[in-house]
């Protein structure tokens, strides 16, 4: 009964483009050459029977899914998928008696982890005696850096693949692919000129967004004598908001580039970086942040003003919200972008943390110390001090001891 169930699920199912049109072979993949080209290693290990366990780090739809699936059929190897959004220690347990089973047989198994980055450090050291025997073999796939997401002792059992973004040429070759199959299997097609780099430039690489496009857009297009008549318009219709890749990993590196570009005095970049956070959906207090902390270090006391601009740019971003808080937001990165630059303040107060930290953490004079105290004067707490309003030409010592003459800060000329 259930697999009569399971087949009239199937039969009802409506599979989207992306999943009919995955490539069956490795020489059919394409847009990471880098990975699977004639010469790569990883290629050169397969046509051997060698399998390793890797994590396959990229962006949504650059093929990660895929090229698991692919390396298993190259290898004849028993293949077993889930997700870490619905997997746990259990499922890993299950994996590890089908590839023992497989063993037996003489087959090896492939375990492919979608989402790997989504599991507890609990369930991906459940993984680990299971790699280190060779029960199974691992590819994980993650958008995000494994380095900030997988535990290092999974990490040194796995090799990191970085898969890139689909490449124009290749994106190309994939929609007029998607288009090809949809004309023939259902009506022909006429496709305005340009919509399919529009298509390209809305996708950023991800080739199972165009291919979603590419089929909404088919089915959404006019029908005239017994042609489909595709225009850019129709996909702009569809579509309204253009795809922006922004994983963990492009939240800090967007970030440093902000405050790299602030730092580095470019305005335009930093407005650049400033709408891609924006667009990206970043939180507008953690943009704040980094202006205030720019504003701190980079420009310090060559323009004290910028802080107070980052400061009230960061309050009327509470105020406002988005999206009328993107404008104090803009007003203020120009500002520290544009703003004199000096790093005194960050190196200063690093230098002196720097020799605390290094045991250079001296106690100040004895005339310096607390002596609002009766029994202060007892132990020469004060004793000495010149009030520096009563005595403005007087020069007296204010470090410790052990480090006259330590400069932290710059010299400021005399006029």
């Amino acid at each position: 009964m259930n697999n009569l169930f399971t087949e009239l699920e199937n039969q009802n199912k409506q599979i989207p483009l992306a999943e009919l049109l995955r490539p069956k072979t490795l020489e059919d993949f394409l847009g990471q050459s880098n990975v699977v080209s004639s010469n790569s290693p990883i290629l050169n290990l397969l046509k051997t029977n060698r399998l390793f366990s890797m994590i396959f780090w990229g962006t949504p739809g650059c093929g990660k899914t895929t090229l698991a699936r692919l390396i298993a059929t190259k290898t004849s190897a028993n293949f077993i998928e889930i997700s870490a959004v619905t997997s746990g220690v259990k499922d890993i347990k299950d994996a590890v008696e089908s590839a023992k089973e497989a063993l037996r047989a003489g087959t090896k198994t492939i375990l492919f982890i979608d989402e790997i980055h989504r599991y507890s450090k609990t369930q991906q050291d459940a993984l680990l005696p299971h790699l280190e025997n060779g029960t199974l073999f691992l590819i994980g796939s993650t958008t995000e850096n494994p380095s900030f997401q997988v535990v290092p002792a999974l990490l040194s059992r796995v090799q990191v693949v970085r898969l890139n973004s689909i490449d124009d040429e290749s994106m190309d070759k994939i929609i007029k692919k998607g288009f090809a199959y949809l004309a023939k299997n259902y009506l022909p097609m006429d496709c305005e000129t340009g919509a399919i780099d529009f298509i390209i430039n809305l996708a950023r690489g991800d080739a199972r967004y165009a291919l979603n496009v590419v089929e909404n857009a088919y089915f959404a297009s006019d029908l005239k004598d017994g042609r489909r008549n595709l225009t850019v318009k129709i996909i702009e219709e569809i579509c309204q908001k253009r795809n922006i890749r922004y994983s963990q990993q492009e939240h800090y590196d967007c970030a440093s580039a902000f405050q790299k570009s602030l730092r580095g005095s470019d305005p335009d970049a930093a407005i650049y970086y400033l709408a891609k956070m924006i667009a990206a959906g970043e939180d507008p207090r953690f943009i704040a942040r980094r202006l205030i902390t720019c504003s701190a270090e980079d420009v310090g006391n060559a323009d004290p003003n910028a802080l107070n601009v980052a400061l009230n740019a960061y309050k009327a971003v509470e105020l406002l919200g988005l999206p009328e808080g993107r404008i104090p937001l803009a007003q203020a990165v120009i500002y520290v972008a544009r703003a004199p630059k000096s790093n005194e303040t960050v190196m200063a107060i690093d230098q002196a943390l720097n020799d605390i930290n290094s045991g250079k953490d001296f106690p100040p004079p004895m005339y310096l110390r607390d002596a609002h105290y009766k029994d202060a004067k007892n132990y020469g707490f004060g004793i000495g001090y010149v009030y520096s309003h009563d005595a403005p030409d007087l020069e007296q010592q204010f470090l410790p001891d052990e480090l006259v003459g330590r400069k932290y800060t710059k010299t400021i000329p005399s006029e």
